[in-house]
């Protein structure tokens, strides 16, 4: 596990924290962890429903089907088999 050291932490905030934490039942440092975690993985899901919401905003426009512009063959790869030292 690793630790964390917050410092210039307001009076305010941490008066705050106290409550939230006795509210809890629970440690200060406990309600610290689990505010931390759970904002964590609440932007974590963020992006996620970013996503679905753009992918639905956009889904009843169909899939964009592009052209393909058809395919040259490979030229030669160079000879690099001769010096071009003098």
């Amino acid at each position: 596990m690793s630790s964390i050291t917050i410092r210039n932490l307001g009076d305010t905030v941490k008066q705050n924290l106290r409550v939230r934490a006795a509210l809890h039942g629970r440690s200060m440092e406990e309600e610290a962890r689990t505010v931390l975690r759970n904002a964590v993985a609440q932007d974590a899901l963020s992006g996620a429903v970013l996503l679905q919401r753009i992918r639905d905003r956009f889904a009843a426009l169909g899939d964009v089907d592009l052209p393909q512009p058809p395919r040259e063959a490979m030229r030669e790869p160079p000879d690099l088999s001769t010096d071009l030292a003098p």
